[in-house]
């Protein structure tokens, strides 16, 4: 699966973002597509994840209530919106394929296969 990752830029806080990550290629996985984040000097962190049937989707704290994750089967995409950013949201945020066979670990950037090239989220306070 290939991945690429776009809609990232510059806002001030309490403004809004849409990702998108365009996926190709087999998209068979074994649970589904996430985003993931990575401010510097921090580890990759989870931020949101949809199942492949695009029915479940789950959230971190930092962004439930405020991001929402989605899936356009026929576009082949799969979008975040960000709404009420705050500046601790500056971050490379990351759209990711694959995740694990147990719902337990969905979180952990290490059972998701393939990833796209990142995109920069910048908020100023």
């Amino acid at each position: 699966v290939q991945l690429q990752a776009s809609g990232g830029g510059l806002v001030q806080a309490g403004g809004s973002l849409r990702l998108s990550c365009a996926t190709s290629g087999r998209t068979f996985s074994r649970y589904g597509m996430g985003w993931f984040r990575q401010a510097p000097g921090k580890e990759r962190e989870f931020v949101a994840v949809i199942r492949w049937s695009g029915i479940s989707t789950y959230y971190a704290d930092s962004v439930r209530g405020r991001f929402t994750i989605s899936r356009d089967s026929a576009k082949n995409t799969v979008d975040l919106q960000m709404n009420s950013l705050k500046p601790e949201d500056t971050a490379v945020y990351y759209c990711a394929a694959g995740g694990p066979s147990s719902h337990y670990y969905y979180t952990q950037p290490s059972t998701y296969g393939d990833w796209g090239q990142g995109t920069q989220v910048t908020v100023s306070s």
